[in-house]
């Protein structure tokens, strides 16, 4: 019941902390990949924290220990026998991970059922007023408001409209395109997909809100600098001045929009990358995010274990 405890506290401390302490990390925006792992690391945390906490309260540490067959057998009898479930802390315990699951569960199939019908509406529609450029590579659309964004999914494209391409020259469309191109090669789709199911199935925690804000200001960073690899960003920097008063739909992804200036400024004064202890360092904080909450619920079942098997070999 200790480690249920403090697992409990340690997830409610992260959700209330985690935000205020990762939102002054002034190396995310030199290295956003990295940025957005720790974001998700602690957003899972917390979750698996709160996941753990009610197996550790429900599942009796002896019972881990004794290995995996007992653990099952434990499980069998928490859901057939009702003598087992007489406390009210396992009632409890049981029906909080439930609960939890069946929340994450219903969000997450909300969430991309409901982009996926949208993305599906928006694709028939481009379909009729948008044509095919082969040697852009997008579909362009007849409309005068300088837009450049991409439609995820399983045949997910580039979008360029009309107005776009009279004010943007070659090379910056070219380098603008690449920046769509790299949100649909990495899947950033489903990055903020996670996210969202997280803010949708618990609205109230501060973690997951400053989460779902910093990724989605993080993964254009991150298309950024994949553009930039194979165009001069000087180009990337020009293309985002004119594309800044553009919207995207809600549910695609845009080069321009409200973090287009501060991209601006980013591309034409670039920091330092990370070096290797700084990656270091950072790589090991994911993981202990990520491990930390299994490792502290996986104490009492290993001591339980190694006393069991101790003490039967003493006894031979």
């Amino acid at each position: 019941m200790t480690v249920a405890v403090i697992l409990a506290l340690y997830g409610i401390s992260a959700a209330a902390l985690l935000p205020k302490l990762l939102a002054r990390a002034a190396w995310a925006d030199r290295a956003p990949r990295l940025a957005i792992a720790m974001w998700q690391a602690a957003s899972a945390s917390v979750v698996a924290s709160a996941l753990l906490s009610a197996f550790a309260a429900a599942v009796p540490a002896s019972v881990v220990g004794h290995g995996l067959a007992g653990l099952f057998e434990a499980c069998a009898m928490l859901l057939n026998d009702g003598a087992t479930l007489s406390t009210t802390s396992t009632r409890v315990s049981v029906a909080v991970s439930g609960l939890l699951l069946a929340r994450l569960t219903y969000a997450g199939a909300a969430v991309l059922l409901g982009t996926r019908r949208e993305r599906r509406r928006h694709a028939n529609a481009l379909a009729l007023l948008g044509r095919h450029d082969r040697d852009l590579d997008a579909v362009v659309v007849d409309y005068d408001e300088r837009l450049a964004y991409c439609l995820p999914g399983r045949n997910g494209h580039a979008v360029i409209t009309t107005g776009a391409l009279r004010s943007l020259a070659p090379e910056q469309v070219a380098a603008v395109l690449a920046h769509e191109q790299a949100h649909l090669r990495g899947h950033h789709h489903l990055v903020l997909a996670a996210a969202d199911t997280l803010t949708r199935a618990f609205p109230g925690v501060p973690l997951f809100a400053r989460a779902r804000t910093e990724i989605a200001r993080l993964v254009e960073l991150l298309a950024d600098d994949v553009a930039a690899r194979r165009h001069p960003r000087v180009h990337i920097a020009a293309a985002l001045v004119r594309l800044a008063t553009g919207e995207a739909p809600a549910f695609a992804l845009g080069a321009g929009g409200a973090t287009a200036l501060a991209r601006v400024r980013r591309m034409l004064g670039p920091h330092a990358p990370l070096d290797r202890w700084e990656r270091l360092a950072g790589m090991l904080s994911v993981t202990l995010l990520l491990a930390g909450p299994t490792a502290l619920a996986l104490v009492p079942g290993v001591s339980a274990f190694l006393a069991h098997h101790c003490h039967e070999f003493l006894s031979l």
